[in-house]
């Protein structure tokens, strides 16, 4: 396994550990389709929040989020929907990203695209 992917998937399972002491239900993790992935799906309040995670060492060149390009928010847009009609589900929906860094520092951005 890459040095990338391991502390990726460190990121989204400190990401998946912060949601649940938030009250979240952690639905999916890692959901994969052809259109895309999206790292996490949780659950609150009957709304269903997809979550990108960005797990970054600093934010000394830029924050984590501003990786969230608008092509990659169409993906997750696409994923989503995909997920949805697999699910069969049409709840409410929401985009979060949450940012991961090494110095323990996690900021969640509630919210974050339409």
């Amino acid at each position: 396994m890459s040095t990338t992917i391991s502390v990726g998937n460190a990121g989204e399972t400190r990401a998946a550990e912060y949601l649940e002491s938030l009250g979240y239900s952690i639905i999916e993790r890692n959901f994969r389709a052809k259109v895309g992935e999206i790292d996490i799906i949780a659950l609150k309040e009957d709304v269903v929040v997809i979550v990108e995670v960005k797990t970054r060492a600093s934010e000394k060149f830029a924050s984590a989020s501003d990786y969230v390009t608008r092509a990659k928010q169409r993906k997750l847009k696409n994923t989503a929907l995909m997920w949805m009609k697999i699910r069969q589900c049409e709840p409410p929906l929401r985009f979060d990203v949450i940012e991961v860094y090494s110095t323990g520092k996690i900021n969640h951005i509630t919210d974050a695209f339409r």
